[in-house]
């Protein structure tokens, strides 16, 4: 039986929302447009040390002895030997080798949090009590216990150090550690990005997270650090490629065509799927991948496009587009036939408003 605690708190949720200057309106979706303004956010991402609160995802937590070797056998990367306080990202997929989600497991040795995408919070649920049959796992949602923040950006390393002293210089990366700086108590994790660059993630419960964001905005020294909210944040993954659920990552899509075959153990053995994504890396049966895309005229993130050849044939669809405002043009992300996947490739974007045309692009995006 799940437990399930679906709902945040309003406490922090308000909390940010008194942070921020936006004058948009709210909606449910428990996301902050902005703190301070677009360009600025953009900057403190680009350049500095950027702090968010990771609102559209969800926390699974697992316990039992089997726990463990329960993950290792139904995702794609090799669980069965990760180290008490270790980090690792792993990808649950159906029997077609198609994405659930892409899961960020956190290891405390007696229990495990899995750090889900909170729209497919639902189905890694479902999934996971699908295939407990004679195993030692409990789960339950252990969403609103905990929020997750995250510390990106090139100054994160040196600011987080002054945050929280010389403890930062014990975290390797993808380990965690438990953090008492000025009597705030949290997680400290130190993980990879999807580019390869550190970054900084954080679970803190509401009071302590409240407590974090204080004495870091009052305490930043010469660092330029700031909140960032989701319209800077939306434009820097796209220009970063970076995939996200529910866009780029979902069941429509497999690991090779997302760009995280790197979350794949090829010599692990079997998991669900796994004969699927084997035999599209033995034998190169890819038949798309992520890219990014320039287009000549303006967009919305609202637009739908699918993508034609100059023969007028679907050779690829866009999951997520932004009129930059560092670049000073309008990008996107799109999944294309391998065929048309070389930087400088024009096709033509089209829904049933607009048409225009759009020219591959090699990621990340450079300004």
């Amino acid at each position: 039986m799940v437990n399930t605690m679906d709902d945040r708190p309003n406490k922090i949720l308000e909390y940010f929302k008194s942070q921020s200057i936006s004058s948009k309106s709210y909606d449910d979706s428990e996301a902050i447009p902005f703190f301070s303004n677009l360009e600025k956010e953009l900057e403190i991402l680009h350049y500095g040390a950027g702090l968010r609160v990771l609102f559209n995802y969800s926390i699974v937590e697992l316990r039992g002895k089997d726990s463990l070797d329960f993950l290792h056998r139904i995702t794609t990367n090799s669980l069965k030997e990760i180290k008490k306080e270790e980090v690792k990202q792993t990808i649950f997929t159906t029997e077609k080798g198609r994405i659930l989600s892409v899961a960020t497991v956190f290891n405390f040795d007696t229990h495990q949090f899995l750090v889900v995408g909170k729209s497919n919070k639902e189905r890694v649920l479902g999934w996971i009590n699908k295939y407990i049959i004679a195993d030692d796992v409990a789960m339950s949602d252990a969403t609103g216990r905990f929020n997750i923040m995250e510390l990106s950006g090139p100054q994160s390393g040196s600011f987080i150090t002054l945050v929280c002293g010389n403890i930062v210089n014990d975290i390797s990366t993808n380990m965690f550690k438990v953090v008492n700086a000025e009597e705030i108590l949290f997680f400290l994790s130190k993980i990879t990005d999807f580019n390869g660059r550190d970054k900084y993630w954080i679970l803190a419960d509401d009071d302590n997270t409240i407590k974090l964001i204080n004495y870091m905005k009052e305490n930043y020294g010469i660092f330029n650090f700031g909140l960032v909210g989701e319209e800077a944040y939306y434009e820097f993954r796209i220009s970063m490629g970076i995939p996200a659920a529910p866009n780029e990552i979902n069941d429509k899509y497999n690991p090779h065509e997302a760009n995280l075959i790197h979350l794949v153990d090829f010599k692990k053995g079997c998991y669900i799927g796994q004969e699927v994504i084997a035999r599209l890396d033995t034998y190169s049966k890819v038949q798309k991948y992520l890219t990014g895309i320039n287009f000549e005229d303006p967009v919305t993130a609202a637009h739908h496009f699918v993508l034609l050849d100059d023969k007028e044939n679907e050779v690829g669809v866009v999951t997520s587009s932004v009129n930059s405002t560092r670049l000073n043009k309008p990008i996107g992300l799109a999944y294309i036939n391998k065929n048309f996947t070389s930087p400088g490739t024009v096709l033509i974007a089209k829904n049933s408003e607009k048409v225009t045309k759009a020219t591959v692009q090699e990621l990340p995006f450079k300004k």
